[in-house]
């Protein structure tokens, strides 16, 4: 605008895996749906955080939780400290995990890392366990300010049609709303 053009106009070119986004089915089903299809509900609601203390490189599993209060559930592991350097050992889910939290009523899990399965995964059991369950995921959320305890989540994802995942703006309000 200083030099007399009336707007200004940017553009960004990237992974939509980057940051805190949400995976859309057809990340990891043939024939998923895309990010463009997928319900809004799950990713506005009631949600617990859950503060977990493992090991680097370990898996989260249904022993690792107390009692779970509400249909979202976010990990926060600060197992991933510094998204400006990769670290590859960063905790995750385990598919027992998954399924454990989809018995008990859930509809969405997220963690402070960039995904739900181990770095070198290439089964993706994780995520095949989402895919499973009907259930959807958050990854790459900023977590290390957030106390464990009930929130309202708001995290929508774009409707990019065909697109296999969507950056996020996450944040969570405390209390119910």
């Amino acid at each position: 605008m200083a030099s007399g053009d009336n707007l200004e106009l940017s553009s960004i070119t990237t992974t939509l895996h980057l940051g805190a986004h949400a995976d859309a089915p057809s990340h990891y089903v043939c024939e998923g749906a895309g990010m463009g299809e997928v319900e809004l509900s799950p990713y506005v609601g009631l949600c617990q955080v859950v503060r977990v203390s493992l090991s680097h490189g370990e898996r989260i599993r249904p022993h690792h939780l107390g009692e779970i209060h509400a249909p979202r559930v976010l990990f926060r592991t600060d197992s991933f400290p510094d998204p400006e350097h990769f670290n590859k050992d960063f905790i995750s889910l385990s598919p027992e995990l998954i399924e454990h939290l989809h018995n008990q009523g859930c509809v969405l899990v997220g963690l402070d890392t960039p995904s739900v399965d181990p770095f070198d995964s290439k089964v993706l059991e994780s995520h095949q366990a989402l895919a499973h369950t009907g259930m959807y995921n958050l990854e790459g959320l900023v977590l290390e300010q957030v106390e464990p305890g009930l929130y309202t989540l708001i995290a929508l994802p774009l409707k990019l049609e065909g697109a296999d995942a969507s950056p996020v703006r996450a944040i969570l309000v405390s209390g119910v709303l």
